[in-house]
């Protein structure tokens, strides 16, 4: 993709615009992850509920560790897997806004592994990792699957044609728990069980 494209988005987002951005697994809705506002109209747009958090994308273990405070083993389990189509659920820091993390003090980090979506977070920062969809509907594999109210919401949309489909695994290290089971499900649970 252009990558005046990519930087264009950025700068959308980072002005507070909403962006559909590609994944390795669905088309993602990105916003300024560290604004409360932009945050808040990821809630509106998607009709989702406030106390269903969102998840946290960067481009880097390294850019996580500067907005979470992830334990070692914790570090170890994302350099093992991200970037890659898993989120793993860790302490948030005092940058993360209440409204992403539904007032938890856990959030869930996304590093994508596409490089759309990585080039995004590198210039624009911290997004929303939550896929662009109404609440209660199927995430979408194309940008024609997107409702049309969430693209006519959005500043930008990173359209690389169709997506696999399988959605991320979510994994609370810590505690040793899929929330969600999606890809590599398998081979995340061999590594919780492994100690």
């Amino acid at each position: 993709m252009d990558a005046r494209r990519i930087a264009r988005a950025a700068e959308s987002a980072k002005n507070g615009d909403l962006v559909v951005y590609p994944t390795e697994t669905v088309y993602g809705l990105g916003a300024d992850a560290l604004s409360e506002t932009a945050v808040e109209r990821v809630f509106e747009v998607k009709g989702r509920p406030r106390d269903d958090p969102v998840s946290f994308g960067v481009a880097s273990v390294e850019r996580a560790a500067e907005y979470t405070r992830p334990t070692e083993r914790e570090v170890e389990f994302m350099e093992a897997f991200l970037p890659g189509p898993v989120t793993v659920v860790v302490e948030a820091g005092g940058a993360v806004p209440e409204a992403l993390t539904a007032g938890r003090d856990r959030v869930g980090i996304r590093i994508p592994d596409h490089p759309v979506a990585r080039d995004l977070l590198r210039e624009a920062g911290p997004l929303t990792a939550t896929s662009a969809n109404r609440s209660g509907t199927g995430s979408a594999r194309t940008v024609d699957e997107i409702d049309g109210s969430v693209r006519t919401a959005c500043g930008a949309v990173l359209d690389v044609g169709e997506l696999p489909g399988t959605e991320s695994t979510v994994v609370d290290v810590s505690a040793g728990t899929i929330h969600r089971r999606g890809a590599l499900a398998d081979r995340i649970a061999t590594w919780i069980e492994r100690d």
